[in-house]
């Protein structure tokens, strides 16, 4: 009897080993840690550290040549004669104005409809026509060897119905200052309600003189825009389908 209750308890501590390390494959494990607990917030971190980060490259203009007028307080290339305090270079801060209002409808339809119809006969051909017999069989018509027509149709239908609305305003940092003055800007924000995290990304290029006097730039004057708003946590986590679910979806072919 002890013997048997080692091996089952053996048995059991193989399961759940078993379970863990698929479970640990595809992340579970650090859910399973945090049972009960608030997702946690990501530390503030230089952007250019973290993983996958790239600077960017664009083409550049042939780069001018600055110079200094005599007795004048002027220098060549310059954008502005006062220096202001809105974001010029690495490390400083602008605002993201972010408002996004687009919908977009489209309605086609397509019917195609094609009949075709051939006919041939040889009643007549110098007499041999009474020859065929001999050849094909015996039911054979000479005025009528060939009869054949086909017919096609088809019809297609789609509707798209899209609306999009976001409001939001995010604090970027200058990452990057390209060659031609352009600056490479970078934000985060997150922000924990209960047990959930709403992330907001932004990135992309804006020119310095799209920078309000308030330091604020609106989200269609970044170029390569990259805007991103989503979240982590148990709603999220309820809203996808299950790991099984969605390898089932990928491997099946019908």
């Amino acid at each position: 009897m002890f013997t048997r209750l080692i091996s089952v308890r053996a048995l059991g501590l193989s399961a759940t080993a078993a379970l863990a390390v698929s479970l640990g494959g595809c992340g579970a494990m650090d859910r399973i840690d945090n049972i009960g607990a608030a997702p946690a917030l990501a530390p503030i971190a230089n952007p250019t550290t973290q993983p996958g980060y790239r600077p960017v490259s664009m083409p550049m203009p042939t780069p001018e040549h600055v110079t200094y007028e005599p007795n004048s307080l002027w220098r060549t290339g310059s954008r502005a004669f006062f220096r202001d305090q809105r974001a010029a270079k690495v490390g400083d801060i602008l605002t993201v104005l972010i408002d996004i209002a687009d919908s977009a409808k489209v309605d086609n339809s397509t019917q195609r409809t094609r009949a075709n119809s051939e006919s041939a006969g040889l009643p007549n051909f110098l007499g041999f026509e009474s020859k065929l017999k001999n050849v094909l069989p015996d039911a054979v018509d000479p005025s009528k060897l060939v009869d054949a027509s086909s017919a096609t149709s088809s019809a297609g239908a789609g509707t798209v119905d899209r609306k999009e609305s976001i409001e939001l305003t995010i604090a970027g940092v200058v990452t990057q200052v390209l060659p031609n003055g352009n600056l490479v800007i970078e934000g985060r924000q997150e922000v924990r309600v209960n047990y959930e995290v709403r992330e907001l990304l932004i990135s992309g290029i804006v020119r310095p003189e799209d920078i309000s006097n308030t330091n604020t730039i609106k989200h269609t004057q970044i170029a390569e825009a990259r805007i991103s708003y989503g979240g982590r946590g148990q709603i999220s986590d309820v809203q996808q389908p299950r790991y099984g679910q969605q390898l089932f979806d990928v491997i099946m072919p019908f």
